[in-house]
């Protein structure tokens, strides 16, 4: 059985095996973490799954009300390093932008999360964040990507960004995937809040391949079950062409199988 927890509201979703619990939505549980158990709530109930749950962290128990008061105590100790690092940043006048800040109480240290678009020296900046906040810092630059993941937004589909959500891995997304796709080649339509190349534009992909590879290509001509034709343009989303009749000069939609070489072979030794 598998169910998926977040650590922060409308955060990421990570995945966990419920053992012997049988968690719904909504509740508290103890998820461990190389820095110990770590209090998330449940976004997806538990439920069976034919993948291998092996490699999948187990939860720990229900998280009590110690656990929640301690959640809430990190949470306010965020709040206060966000204000201060924000503040001192706007006060030494640098381009950072901070993204997210965590307190790591065990290891005595605050690490801060930060995009910029050029090399920053925070040296003075270092020395005053660790006298404001009794601790050492560490401060780490996050890609374009990264910094969305971390601080979330919303994608063109009106939804929570896939990378914020439940996306774990950054797979290569290329130009030609949307040119195989009829998309514009216009940025503001096929990026992202990162501003780089939609991570969408990879899933359908597939799709798009295996279309053009079994199906006529643009200009070719084809029998359909409205007469002979050529084909002038296709239609993957609803698995058909478009036809132009060599009867009229109308055209015509027909499904990809009714076009298709493989499907007519087909029928004709059905038939």
């Amino acid at each position: 059985m598998l169910c998926a927890v977040s650590f922060v509201r409308n955060g990421q979703l990570h995945y966990a095996d419920p053992g012997d619990l049988r968690p719904e939505v909504g509740d508290h549980v103890l998820v461990p973490t190389d820095r110990g158990p770590v209090t998330a709530q449940v976004v997806w109930a538990a439920e069976y799954s034919s993948e291998d749950t092996e490699g999948f962290p187990r939860l720990l128990g229900p998280a009590t009300a110690e656990d929640l008061a301690a959640t809430e105590r990190q949470r306010a100790a965020k709040a206060r390093a966000l204000v201060a690092s924000r503040r001192l940043i706007r006060e030494h006048g640098l381009p950072m932008k901070v993204l997210a800040v965590d307190p790591q109480p065990a290891a005595d240290k605050t690490v801060i999360y930060y995009s910029s678009p050029e090399t920053v020296d925070f040296r003075s900046l270092l020395r005053d964040l660790s006298a404001t906040l009794g601790t050492r810092i560490e401060l780490l630059q996050l890609s374009a990507r990264d910094s969305v993941r971390v601080s979330g937004a919303i994608g063109s589909c009106g939804l929570d960004t896939c990378c914020s959500t439940f996306l774990r891995d950054y797979e290569p997304v290329t130009l030609a995937m949307a040119r195989d796709q009829d998309l514009p080649a216009n940025p503001l339509r096929i990026s992202g809040a990162c501003g780089r190349l939609m991570c969408c534009l990879k899933y359908e992909h597939p799709l798009y391949q295996d279309f053009k590879a079994t199906t006529p290509a643009v200009g070719e001509k084809v029998d359909s079950p409205a007469g002979p034709g050529t084909v002038v343009a296709h239609s993957v989303p609803a698995d058909s062409v478009v036809l132009k009749l060599a009867a009229d000069g109308s055209t015509q939609v027909c499904s990809r199988a009714s076009v298709c070489s493989a499907r007519k072979a087909y029928d004709s030794r059905q038939s």
